[in-house]
This record gives structure tokens, C-alpha cells and sequence, in this order.
């Protein structure tokens, strides 16, 4: 029987990638976490043996902790961080559960620098246009919530990726750019394994605007140029990439539940008027 403080697989499912979603923390013991080293999107790892050290750190916010079968680690968990003052849910079945669901798991090998908590630090080219907004909302969205990003000349991504250890991305000759016809958000939404059917959407219509065939997509010339105009609204890029983070927001949402949903100017005149008209 599911707990009253607990969640379903299917509902967190529907919250991945909303900006006002639960706080995921994976609290699985070392020995699971070896034999499956991946997490549910946008999570971090915390140790659940000192929970009532950090506990504290998310007074007030809504979590669901992640163990690997919903049970004793999770539930202590979410107790605790509700004696401090959280909104906390276990997810029911745990890790196996949304595993055989086949939702998906970030490989850990995929997060540079393995880092499971969080703040990974990105740079790229200075004066974003699409992919790179649309890389950064994916990866605070889906991968880590706390990551940095450097916009840099385009002469100096190299050399501030080795001084700062950050690491490049939409430029040539690195590991996450461009791969064929593909842009960058496409490798990254293969490389992090998020084969959300939403995000297969939008990745088409993110490639098609970024790539200059916006005849893959008609919904390409909209992203093309709400970007453009973005980029002409906002000398700051970190400006530019808070306001695009809504835009990919409101994509996403698109992209998950309304393509099928028309819209018509409907006159103040009633039917049987216009007929008579």
C-alpha cells in the first residue's frame, strides 16, 4: 500500500523538467548506487545517514527523496526533512519503479565530472542565440538545476574551459557540439539518456531553427524568431538566458500536452447570427 507521504512514478514523470517541480534527492546506499550509478533527472545525491545535517538546507521546499525500492531509506529521509520544516514525499517503488517504467536515468558518466550534487560549469560563446539558450535550460532542467554557465569570447572558450575547469559546449572540435546534421541539444539529449517523447519534439524544432532548415518543422521559424528577438532585447547573455529559460519552458510544455490544440478568433456574434448574415 503507497504511503500518505508519497508519490507515484507516473505524476513525478509529469513534473521532469517543470521550473516549480519537486526537489529530487537520490539517497540510495553506495551499493546501489554502484550497481545502477544513474539518477532520475534533475536529481542530486545526498547521504541519508547525516540527513539531520542537511535536513535544514530545504526548510520550506517541496522534495521527493529516491531509495531503491521506496522503503526505509526513503521513507526515514522525507521524514526528517519534514521534522525541518519540508513538503517531503517518498516516490513509491523507488528507483526500481521508475526504472521499469522506462523513464529516464542520467548516466552519472554523462555529468561532467561525476559531480552527483549538483554545480557543474559550463562556457560557452559569448551572444547566445538558440542552442546555446536551449542547452542550458536542458541541462538546469533535466540534468543539474545548479550548473553555471560562462559565455566567453568565442578566441578564449578553450583556454577559460582548462583554467576554470568548466566544460565547452556549441563550439567546434569538443565533445558536446554539433554531430552531423545534429546541433547540440540533440547530443545532449542523447547523451544524458532523456528520451522523453517531449524533448524528441523539441530537439527537431531546436535543430531546425538553429540549423537553418526551418522547413523540417513549421514551429522552427517561431523559435528562430523569438530567439532573435531575445538576443537584440538583452546585452547581458545572462539576462538573455533567464528570459530564454521561460521561452524553452513554455516550448516544452507545448511540445508535452497541446500539438493537437487549435486556436480560432471566435466572434462575439453567436453562430446562428453569422449564419443569417
Amino acid at each position: 500500500m503507497a504511503s500518505y507521504n508519497s508519490i507515484s512514478v507516473e505524476k513525478l514523470a509529469r513534473l521532469a523538467g517543470i521550473p516549480k517541480g519537486p526537489i529530487v534527492i537520490d539517497v540510495r546506499d553506495d551499493d546501489d548506487f554502484a550497481a545502477r550509478p544513474a539518477l532520475l533527472p534533475a536529481s542530486t545525491r545526498r547521504p541519508y545517514a547525516t540527513v539531520s545535517q542537511w535536513a535544514a538546507d530545504y526548510r520550506g521546499l517541496w522534495v521527493v527523496v529516491v531509495c531503491q525500492k521506496g522503503k526505509k531509506l526513503s521513507e526515514g529521509v522525507a521524514a526528517w526533512l519534514r521534522h525541518a520544516g519540508a513538503q517531503a514525499e517518498s516516490l513509491e517503488g523507488g528507483l526500481e519503479a521508475w526504472a521499469a517504467a522506462s523513464l529516464p536515468l542520467v548516466p552519472i558518466s554523462a555529468i561532467p565530472g561525476s559531480n552527483t550534487g549538483g554545480g557543474s560549469v559550463w562556457v560557452t560563446r559569448s551572444r547566445p542565440k538558440i542552442d546555446r539558450i536551449a542547452c542550458p535550460w536542458l541541462i538546469r532542467r533535466f540534468v543539474d538545476p545548479a550548473a553555471s554557465f560562462l559565455f566567453v569570447a568565442a578566441s578564449e572558450v578553450e583556454a577559460v574551459a582548462d583554467r576554470f575547469g568548466a566544460t565547452p559546449f556549441d563550439v567546434e572540435g569538443v565533445f558536446w557540439s554539433h554531430r552531423g546534421e545534429e546541433c547540440t541539444f540533440d547530443t545532449m539529449v542523447s547523451e544524458f539518456g532523456l528520451n522523453f517523447p517531449a524533448l524528441q519534439r523539441l530537439s527537431l524544432i531546436v535543430r531546425a531553427a538553429d540549423t537553418d532548415r526551418l522547413d523540417l518543422v513549421p514551429e522552427a521559424s517561431g523559435l528562430l524568431a523569438a530567439s532573435l528577438g531575445l538576443s537584440r532585447m538583452f546585452a547581458d547573455d545572462l539576462e538573455q538566458l533567464d528570459a530564454g529559460l521561460i521561452l524553452y519552458d513554455a516550448f516544452y510544455r507545448w511540445a508535452r500536452d497541446a500539438t493537437q490544440e487549435k486556436h480560432e478568433w471566435v466572434s462575439h456574434v453567436s453562430r446562428k447570427g453569422r449564419e443569417n448574415e
